[in-house]
Parts: C-alpha cells; sequence; structure tokens
C-alpha cells in the first residue's frame, strides 16, 4: 500500500465518520426541537402554577391578618371591659366614701348644733339634713357617672 493510498483510505475513511456525525446530529434537531418545546410549556405551566401559588399566599396572608385583627379587637374589648368594670367599681367605692363622709359630717353638726343649743334632738329634723346630704351625694355620684 502505498502512501498515497493509505492518506486517500484515512481520507475516505474520515469522510465516512463525518457523514455519520452529520446525521447524528441531523437526528438531533428534531429531538432538541421538541425539547425546547417542553421546556417553553413547563415554563408556562409552572408560571401558571406559580399564580396559583401567590393566590393562595395571599388568601392565607389574608385570613392571617383578618385572624390578627380579631384576636387584637377581642383582647382589646376585654381589656376595655375590664377597666370599665374596674373603674365603675373604684366609682361605686369613692361614692360610698363620699356619702359616708357627708352623712357623718350632717349628723356631727346636728349633734353639735343640739347640744350647742340645749335641745332635745329631733328626729324630723335630723332625717331632713340626712335625707339632703344623700340627696346630695346622689347627684354628685349622679354628674360624675355622666363625665
Amino acid at each position: 500500500m502505498s502512501p498515497g493510498s493509505a492518506r486517500e483510505a484515512l481520507i475516505a475513511e474520515a469522510i465516512g465518520d463525518l457523514s455519520l456525525v452529520l446525521d447524528r446530529l441531523d437526528g438531533l434537531v428534531p429531538r432538541l426541537t421538541a425539547l425546547q418545546q417542553e421546556l417553553t410549556d413547563s415554563g408556562q405551566r409552572l408560571t401558571g402554577q406559580l399564580a396559583d401559588f401567590e393566590a393562595q399566599v395571599m388568601a392565607i396572608t389574608q385570613t392571617a391578618r383578618t385572624r390578627l385583627v380579631n384576636h387584637i379587637v377581642s383582647h382589646t374589648e376585654d381589656a376595655a371591659r375590664r377597666a370599665r368594670q374596674e373603674n365603675s367599681k373604684a366609682f361605686a367605692d369613692a361614692t360610698r366614701d363620699v356619702i359616708r363622709k357627708e352623712l357623718d359630717r350632717a349628723v356631727r353638726h346636728e349633734s353639735w348644733r343640739q347640744a350647742r343649743s340645749g335641745t332635745r334632738p329631733q328626729l324630723t329634723a335630723w332625717l331632713t339634713q340626712a335625707g339632703t346630704a344623700f340627696a346630695a351625694s346622689v347627684m354628685t355620684w349622679a354628674v360624675l357617672a355622666m363625665s
């Protein structure tokens, strides 16, 4: 075999191998095109799924916000109710103290007046003064309750 014919044989073999490679590449083009289409379709499906997921997350977030607001409102209402009860109790205690002091003062004043004048205690006069003191205390309580 001469060197020229060996070279020609190698070139012929290389051309044959190149032809096989080109045939395989031609076979890959439809596969790559199909793969590209599948990837595009998958991307679109993922975009749709992402939109659904975002909608679900937004719904969950809104539900959580609503529950949180309801929880805060509930606790705020409870705190306000307790504060009103405590204020009412404090107001009732203060009113009771004011009435007690007013009646005490009226009784002491009447006792002092009667002791000074040397007269016998008159029940009607004492009851009038006690009633006046009580009415004044009730009016004070009513004014405070309205404010």
